[in-house]
C-alpha cells in the first residue's frame, strides 16, 4: 500500500513538473515574442501614453521684389488641437467645440473618440475664435502658434507669386518653385505624463526650436508690376476682352520685370475662386503669335542674307502656296514696296516670299535656336513647349503660314524670351524670375546670374533688325506705341484663333511686342489682349497700351528721352495728333485730315466713315496715309447701351457714338449748328455694336 502510495506519489510530482514546465516554456516563449516580435509596437505605445509631442510649425520665408518690398509674409495665427486621451467627455467637448469652430459635431466627436496621441480640430483661426476657445478651458484641448502666408497686396503678382495650403506648403507660383528654400524646419514641444494623463514633474520635456524659411528676392519690380496691372485693368474694360497678358523683362539679364495676367485672382483667399484663374496663361497657355512672329522670320532672313532692307517686292493683295491663297490685310495689296516697307506694313505676302526663300532647315534652324518648341526653364510651374511641326513633315505651305505667324503656336514668355534677344545683340538668355535667395541673416545661399542659352544672332544682324522695328514704330503699323521723345522698336500682331473646323471669323488675339530705347535696349514688353470686342487689330489696341506701359517704365527706370520732343529717328518733322473721323461723311474726313497734314487713303465706297488706322489720338508724322473704311464697322458682335445724345452738337453725337463702336445716321440737319432733339433706339437701349443709329437735329 505504502508503495503505491509513493508511486502515485511520484507520478503526481512528475505531472506538476510536467505542467510547470509547460508553463514556463509558454512563458519563455510570450517572452521572446514580446521581447523580440513586439518590442518596437510596445516602445511605440509606451512612449504615445506619456510623451505628448504637439508640433511647431517653422516661419515661412519672405517673398521681396527685387528693391526689398514684400509681396509675401508669414503671420502668427492660432490652431485648436487634441490629446484625446486627456478629454473626460467627448460628447460635452465636442458640442462645445463645434458651436464655436463651425463644425460639425458628430464627426469632431468621432475624431476625439480616436486612440490617437494627437489630432488638429480646426487650424489657423482668427484671434477672436482663439479666445474663445481658450475660455473654455476644456481638458486635453489646447492652442498653438502657426504661421500664415499674406499677401499684403493682395491680386498684384499672383501669378508669379502663387498660394500656399493649410500646411504652408507651396501649391503654385514661386512659393511652389521655390518651396524647399521657403519652408524652413519644423519644431515641436515634447511633454511626459503619467498614466492618469498628469504632467510629470521634472520629466523629461524637450522644445525643438523651428528653423524658419528663407528669404527670396525676386526680379520682379512692384512699380513695374503696378503699371503693367493697371493698364491690364484699363484694357480689360475697354475692349471686354476674354483675357489679357503683360510681360516686361530686361533683355540684358533675362529678368522678369513685370509678369500679370488678367482676370486673376486674391491668393488670400484662392479658394474662393475658379481654379481656371489659377492658371498662369502667361507660361501654360500657347496661342498662334501672328504678326509678332514676323520678327523671328525677319532676324531670320536678314541673318541669312536671303534679303537686303532695300530689295523691292510687289504685293498685288494675295499669293498662292500649293493651291492655297494667302491675303494681305490690306484689300487690293501694297503695291511695290522695299523690305523694310514689309515690315512696316506688316505686309502677309511679303513675308511668305522671303519665309518660302529662306527655306524648311533655315527657317527650323532659327526656330529652334530661339527657343520655340521646348520649355525655356523659367522658374515657374505649368510651363507649356508651344507647338510646331514636325521638322520632316512640314510643306511650303507650312512655311509659308509660319512666316506669318500661323501654324506655330508659342507660349507668351516664349515670344517675349525671343524679342529679348533681337534686342540683347542676338543672346538668347533664360528668362529668371528669383534674383538670389538669402537666409534670416542676410547671406547669399544662392544667387542667379544671367544664364546664356546660345548666340542666336550677329550683332551687325540685330543692329539692322532694330533699325527696321523702328520704322515700324515710327512709320509703319505700330506708331501708337510711339512715345515723344524715345527710340521706340516694335510689331503688331492681329491673329485669328483657331476654332472647330478652322480659323474663327470673329474671335482675335491682338498684341504688340517691342522694346526700347531701340539702339540699348533696357526693357523689352509684350501685350497680348485675347478675344476683344469691337476693335480688334493689334495697331489699335495692343499699341496703345504697349506706349502707355512703357512710358511709365522709362520714366521710373530714369531713362532719358533721347529725341527732341519735334523729333524723331531719322527725321526733323514734328509728329502731329491723328483726329477722330469715324461717322463723319468722306468729305468731312478728307478735309480734317488734309488740315491736320495727313494724307486719306479711302477702303470701300460707303458713305460715312466706320472706322479708320491708325486710331483718334495716335500721332505720326506730317503726310502719313490714314486708312478709312467706309462700309462695314470693324466691330464683333456684342450688346453695348445707347447713350443719351440730347442737346448734343452732330460732332459731340458722332464722337460719342463712335467710342461705343455704333454708327450715326443723322436726319434734319443741313449745317453744323443743330442740336439733337430725338434719337432712335433710345437711350439706355441694348443693341448690337456697329448698329446704325437715327439722330434727330433741330
Amino acid at each position: 500500500m505504502a508503495s503505491v502510495s509513493h508511486v502515485t506519489i511520484r507520478k503526481r510530482v512528475a505531472f506538476l513538473f510536467l505542467v510547470i514546465s509547460v508553463i514556463m516554456v509558454g512563458l519563455i516563449g510570450r517572452l521572446l515574442y514580446l521581447q523580440f516580435y513586439k518590442s518596437a509596437w510596445l516602445s511605440e505605445n509606451a512612449v504615445d501614453q506619456r510623451i505628448r509631442e504637439i508640433p511647431v510649425e517653422a516661419k515661412r520665408g519672405i517673398i521681396y521684389d527685387r528693391n526689398g518690398r514684400e509681396l509675401a509674409v508669414s503671420v502668427s495665427t492660432e490652431s485648436v488641437y487634441a490629446i484625446p486621451a486627456e478629454i473626460r467627455n467627448p460628447e460635452e467637448t465636442a458640442a462645445s467645440l463645434a458651436a464655436i469652430l463651425a463644425l460639425d459635431e458628430t464627426n469632431l466627436k468621432n475624431k476625439l473618440k480616436r486612440r490617437q496621441a494627437f489630432t488638429w480640430i480646426k487650424r489657423k483661426i482668427d484671434a477672436e475664435t482663439a479666445r474663445k476657445v481658450q475660455l473654455l478651458n476644456i481638458p486635453g484641448i489646447g492652442l498653438t502658434q502657426e504661421s500664415q502666408r499674406h499677401y499684403p497686396n493682395d491680386n498684384l503678382a499672383a501669378h508669379v507669386l502663387g498660394f500656399n495650403g493649410i500646411d504652408s506648403q507651396g501649391l503654385d507660383g514661386v512659393e511652389m518653385t521655390f518651396d524647399s528654400y521657403l519652408k524652413g524646419r519644423s519644431g515641436s514641444i515634447v511633454i511626459e505624463y503619467d498614466a492618469r494623463g498628469r504632467e510629470i514633474p521634472h520629466a523629461s520635456h524637450r522644445f525643438v526650436a523651428p528653423v524658419e524659411g528663407n528669404d527670396i528676392y525676386l526680379t520682379i519690380d512692384f512699380v513695374i508690376q503696378q503699371i503693367i496691372e493697371r493698364e491690364l485693368e484699363r484694357v480689360m474694360k475697354e475692349t471686354q476682352a476674354k483675357a489679357a497678358t503683360i510681360i516686361a523683362i530686361d533683355p540684358r539679364d533675362g529678368g522678369i520685370l513685370a509678369l500679370a495676367n488678367k482676370p486673376d485672382y486674391n491668393p488670400n483667399k484662392f479658394s474662393e475662386y475658379s481654379p481656371k484663374l489659377w492658371r498662369n496663361i502667361a507660361v501654360s497657355n500657347s496661342y498662334e503669335p501672328g504678326s509678332t512672329f514676323k520678327i523671328i522670320t525677319t532676324s531670320a532672313v536678314m541673318s541669312e542674307h536671303t534679303v537686303r532692307p532695300e530689295d523691292r517686292f510687289f504685293d498685288p493683295g494675295e499669293v498662292e502656296v500649293q493651291g492655297r491663297h494667302i491675303h494681305c490685310w490690306k484689300h487690293g495689296g501694297h503695291g511695290s514696296q522695299s523690305f523694310t516697307e514689309v515690315v512696316q506694313n506688316s505686309c502677309n505676302v511679303g513675308f511668305v516670299t522671303v519665309g518660302l526663300r529662306l527655306g524648311r532647315e533655315s527657317f527650323y534652324k532659327y526656330i529652334d535656336d530661339f527657343g520655340f518648341g521646348r520649355h525655356t526653364n523659367i522658374d515657374l510651374p505649368g510651363e507649356a513647349k508651344g507647338i510646331t511641326i514636325d521638322r520632316t513633315k512640314a510643306t511650303p505651305i507650312n512655311i509659308a503660314t509660319m512666316s506669318i505667324g500661323q501654324s506655330i503656336a508659342v507660349t507668351p514668355v516664349q515670344l517675349v524670351t525671343a524679342v529679348a534677344a533681337v534686342a540683347n545683340d542676338g543672346k538668347l538668355l533664360r528668362p529668371q524670375i528669383v534674383r538670389e535667395v538669402k537666409d534670416k541673416s542676410g547671406q547669399v545661399i544662392r544667387g542667379f546670374q544671367p544664364d546664356v542659352v546660345r548666340q542666336v544672332l550677329d550683332t551687325s544682324v540685330t543692329k539692322q533688325v532694330n533699325e527696321i522695328l523702328e520704322s515700324v514704330v515710327s512709320q509703319g503699323t505700330g506708331k501708337n506705341a510711339y512715345i515723344e521723345g524715345f527710340r521706340i522698336a516694335g510689331k503688331t500682331g492681329t491673329a485669328q484663333k483657331v476654332g472647330a473646323g478652322g480659323y474663327s471669323p470673329d474671335k482675335y488675339v491682338a498684341s504688340f511686342v517691342g522694346f526700347a530705347p531701340a539702339d540699348a535696349p533696357q526693357v523689352a514688353l509684350l501685350v497680348i489682349i485675347d478675344e476683344p470686342v469691337g476693335l480688334y487689330y493689334g495697331g489699335q489696341i495692343a499699341a496703345p497700351v504697349f506706349g502707355a506701359v512703357m512710358k511709365d517704365v522709362l520714366q521710373y527706370l530714369k531713362i532719358s528721352p533721347q529725341l527732341s520732343p519735334s523729333a524723331k529717328s531719322g527725321t526733323t518733322e514734328a509728329h502731329v495728333l491723328v483726329p477722330s473721323l469715324i461717322n463723319l461723311s468722306v468729305p468731312e474726313a478728307v478735309a480734317e485730315l488734309k488740315k491736320a497734314g495727313l494724307t486719306p487713303r479711302i477702303e470701300e465706297a460707303g458713305d460715312r466713315i466706320a472706322d479708320q488706322i491708325p486710331k483718334p489720338g495716335s500721332r505720326m508724322p506730317p503726310g502719313g496715309g490714314v486708312l478709312l473704311y467706309t462700309m462695314t464697322p470693324r466691330y464683333v458682335a456684342g450688346e453695348v447701351t445707347v447713350p443719351d445724345l440730347t442737346g448734343r452738337t452732330q460732332r459731340e453725337a458722332a464722337d460719342m457714338l463712335a467710342e461705343l463702336g455704333f454708327v450715326i445716321n443723322p436726319v434734319g440737319i443741313d449745317g453744323k449748328d443743330g442740336k439733337v432733339i430725338k434719337q432712335d433706339p433710345l437711350p439706355g437701349s441694348k443693341v448690337l455694336s456697329g448698329t446704325s443709329i437715327d439722330v434727330y437735329f433741330e
